[in-house]
C-alpha cells in the first residue's frame, strides 16, 4: 500500500510511475534504415513503370539462373530463422550450423546474381552505353542496389556468426542476434518482391 504524505495539512498519495514504451535505440536506427531502402526501391519501381510507358523499351527474359538465385535466398531465411530460434534456446551447436549455412547461401546468392548479369552480357544487354536499352540499364540498377545490400547483410551475418563463436550469443544476449535476423528476412523479400515485379513488368 502505497504511504500517506502529508504536504501543507492535506493527505497526498505519490502517484505511481508510469511505464514507458521504448525500443533499443539500435534497432530503432535498424527500421529507420530499412524504411529508407523501402523508399528507394519503391521510388525506382515508380520510375521503372514511368520510363517503360515512355516507349523505345526492349523486352527480354530474366536470367533463368535468377529462379535459382531466389531458392536460395528463401533457403537462406529458413537457416536464419532456424538460428535465430537455436539461440533462443540456447543450443549453441546448431546455432552455430545454421549461421554458417547462412552465410554460405548468402555468397551462393551474390555469385547467381553474377552469373545472372553474365548471361545478360552475352545476349547484349547493357547497363548505359550508346547501344544499350533503358530496361536493361534498370535491371542492372535495381539487382545490383540489392546486391549492394545484401552484401551488408552479409557483413552483418559475419559479425555475428563470429560473436556466436565467442559464445556471445544466447538467450540473454539476443539484441544482435534479432536485428540480424530481421535484417535479413528483410533482404531475402526484398529480392521476392523485386523478382516477382521484374518479371510481370520485364
Amino acid at each position: 500500500m502505497s504511504q500517506k504524505i502529508e504536504i501543507s495539512g492535506y493527505n497526498a498519495i505519490p502517484e505511481e510511475p508510469q511505464e514507458t514504451l521504448s525500443m533499443n535505440p539500435k534497432k530503432f536506427a535498424l527500421w529507420l534504415f530499412i524504411v529508407s531502402i523501402i523508399m528507394i526501391f519503391a521510388a525506382m519501381s515508380s520510375a521503372y513503370i514511368v520510363r517503360k510507358g515512355d516507349g523505345n523499351w526492349l523486352e527480354f527474359e530474366l536470367p533463368q539462373v535468377f529462379w535459382t538465385s531466389s531458392v536460395i535466398i528463401l533457403l537462406s531465411s529458413i537457416t536464419m530463422q532456424w538460428a535465430h530460434y537455436s539461440a533462443k534456446k540456447d543450443n549453441l551447436g546448431m546455432l552455430k550450423i545454421s549461421m554458417v549455412i547462412t552465410f554460405l547461401l548468402g555468397v551462393a546468392f551474390i555469385v547467381a546474381q553474377y552469373i545472372g548479369w553474365q548471361d545478360l552480357q552475352q545476349r547484349h544487354i547493357w547497363l548505359g552505353g550508346a547501344t544499350s536499352n533503358p530496361s536493361g540499364s534498370f535491371l542492372y540498377i535495381m539487382t545490383g542496389l540489392h546486391i549492394f545490400h545484401l552484401v551488408t547483410g552479409i557483413v552483418f551475418l559475419l559479425l555475428v556468426l563470429i560473436a556466436t563463436f565467442r559464445d556471445e550469443i544466447h538467450a540473454k544476449a539476443m539484441n544482435r542476434m534479432d536485428m540480424c535476423t530481421t535484417y535479413w528476412h528483410f533482404l531475402d523479400f526484398l529480392w521476392v518482391y523485386l523478382f516477382i515485379f521484374l518479371l510481370i513488368n520485364h
